[in-house]
């Protein structure tokens, strides 16, 4: 298992330049999905997946960390160019989304196997710093279980790269 410190330094190595509170449950009262388009989303993926994803990337990318959080269970998976990391805490996700400079908009969502690929165009957030790869697409493969992200990893930009048998290009 990984230390916190590790996180959060391998996750800003790794997603430096690429993609990117509250104790209310927006995934069960409604926050952000009520003004959601996700259902809009082309790539037909499982629309309550996309509206979970839709609605952590609009959280992260107001500079909301606590709120961004709370679309992850606890315990989650991220690897994000490092070896998975295991998010053991709610410490530990708000510093994982911490780490990622970008905010980002959902522009499309397909299905792999488990995984809802997600491509997102990355724009400036409060408290972020995305620099050059604003305007840039970045893709993420997550796993969603009862409204949850409980795995998110980077996925491989290039389409041409086949995933590995156990999942996504990371």
């Amino acid at each position: 298992m990984r230390t916190l410190a590790t996180l959060t330094a391998a996750a800003l190595l790794a997603f430096g330049t690429a993609a990117c509170g509250s104790d209310d449950d927006p995934t069960e009262t409604g926050g952000a999905s009520e003004s959601s388009e996700a259902a809009e989303i082309p790539g037909g993926a499982d629309p309550e997946a996309v509206q979970v994803i839709d609605d952590w990337s609009r959280t992260l990318s107001e500079g909301d960390l606590e709120g961004a959080a709370d679309y992850f269970a606890v315990p989650s998976i991220a690897q994000n160019g490092t070896p998975p990391l295991d998010l053991d805490s709610r410490d530990d996700i708000i510093a994982f989304n911490e780490t990622l400079p970008c905010g980002a908009e959902l522009i499309e969502a397909t299905e792999e196997d488990r995984f809802i690929v997600a491509t997102f165009e990355l724009s400036d957030r409060p408290g972020g710093g995305c620099g050059s790869g604003a305007g840039g697409e970045a893709k993420t493969a997550f796993v969603i279980e009862d409204g949850k992200i409980v795995e998110w990893r980077r996925a491989a930009d290039d389409p041409a790269v086949e995933p590995p048998a156990e999942g996504p290009v990371v």
